[in-house]
């Protein structure tokens, strides 16, 4: 399982679907996902996050224990599994607002709620540019505050990074450039490609 992180605007998605289509051709079985897999609790987080992120982290981490089967069976099924977010990304938005007792009873809930990535990819962005790129999507919250949500989320995701020994980066560059980049580094580390499916299972993408 691969998960791909970063702030708001950083790629992540591009970078999902340009990775896939290149493992792919070179014969592996691959799944996507991406979180909130419910959106309905994904509506729920971000609107409790405004004030209270304890809240909001938690209507993730239930998102990541209600999907827990539908991963498990995509990891059965597919060489790798590549998702848009983990939860990662609650501990680097909601978890750093947290004070660090509470912090830290939020990354155990996570582990014990889903399955932890294999391997970890951070996209790293400027807010400022991460602000340039999404636009008119910062909702109910101003320019000034937005932009502070997103210094204080690239921090923790830098240190992170920094304790798990993940692979980093530069969002600036192409998609193309990144997906390149990002497939050299990965494949010598995954297994070979297992071939054709067994009859009757399905691929999810």
């Amino acid at each position: 399982m691969i998960a791909i992180e970063g702030i708001d605007g950083s790629g992540k998605s591009t970078l999902v679907r340009a990775l896939a289509r290149r493992l792919r051709r070179r014969g592996w079985s691959v799944a996507r996902r991406h979180e909130p897999a419910d959106p309905s609790l994904g509506v729920l987080a971000q609107r409790a996050g405004v004030l209270d992120p304890w809240t909001a982290g938690v209507y993730f981490t239930i998102d990541r224990f209600a999907a827990r089967r539908a991963l498990a069976r995509d990891l059965a099924r597919h060489d790798v599994v590549i998702a848009d977010r983990s939860f990662y990304s609650t501990l680097a938005y909601q978890g750093s607002a947290l004070p660090p007792l509470d912090r830290h009873r939020l990354e155990r809930l996570q582990r014990l709620a889903t399955v932890p990535p294999d391997r970890v990819v951070l996209l790293d962005l400027e807010p400022a540019d991460a602000l340039r790129r999404v636009g008119g999507r910062a909702g109910r919250r101003g320019p000034l505050e937005r932009r502070r949500r997103l210094e204080r989320a690239r921090r923790e995701y830098r240190r992170l990074a920094s304790r798990g020994r993940w692979i980093v980066l530069d969002a600036r560059a192409s998609p193309s450039d990144l997906a390149r980049t990002l497939t050299e580094r990965l494949v010598p580390g995954l297994p070979p490609p297992s071939g054709p499916r067994r009859p009757g299972a399905r691929r999810r993408s």
